[in-house]
């Protein structure tokens, strides 16, 4: 048996999130999609949020497990819970040289832990969450990159901002 794990702040979650968890859980016995603490980041939902959020975006995905993990490093979680795969999404060049600096870390600190890659889809090459929350701040449309519960969530968030920002046009 096979454990992986997909740890990300996620916020919000988005279809390329969803399609490499998708893709993951088809390669793995187990997935498990870790909403880790990212300090340098202004967090739109709660880890609780994204928990139930992306609980059921992937609902329909029976190995899939998702949790919320604690304040620490991603290798000494994945070895908490028994992840022998640890899987990332690689959208660019630039990507891949970030992701290979930390698979070699990785390796370091926890050696029987290893590192795949998933390039990203075409679809979501040019997808972060970043992009996702500026765009629907300002009143874009995001339903298509988002799952749908996700973009309801976010709309709902983002609702105040979006009404200041029509009526500041």
């Amino acid at each position: 048996m096979v454990k992986a794990i997909f740890p990300g702040s996620f916020d919000p979650f988005t279809n390329g999130h969803l399609d490499t968890v998708t893709r993951a859980a088809k390669m793995f016995d187990t997935v498990v999609v870790a909403v880790m603490t990212n300090t340098s980041k202004h967090p739109l939902f709660s880890a609780a949020e994204k928990v139930a959020l992306i609980q059921e975006a992937t609902a329909g995905l029976a190995n899939v497990d998702v949790v919320a993990a604690p304040s620490m490093l991603t290798v000494r979680f994945a070895e908490q819970i028994g992840a022998t795969v640890l899987v990332r999404g690689v959208r660019s060049g630039k990507d891949l040289d970030y992701e290979q600096d930390i698979a070699e870390m990785n390796q370091v600190l926890s050696p029987q832990l290893e590192t795949v890659l998933l390039l990203a889809d075409k679809r979501y090459r040019f997808l972060s969450s970043s992009l996702i929350k500026e765009v629907a701040t300002f009143g874009g449309d995001v339903s298509s990159l988002l799952p749908a519960n996700v973009n309801a969530a976010v709309m709902a968030k983002l609702g105040d901002a979006h009404e200041q920002a029509k009526t500041n046009q």
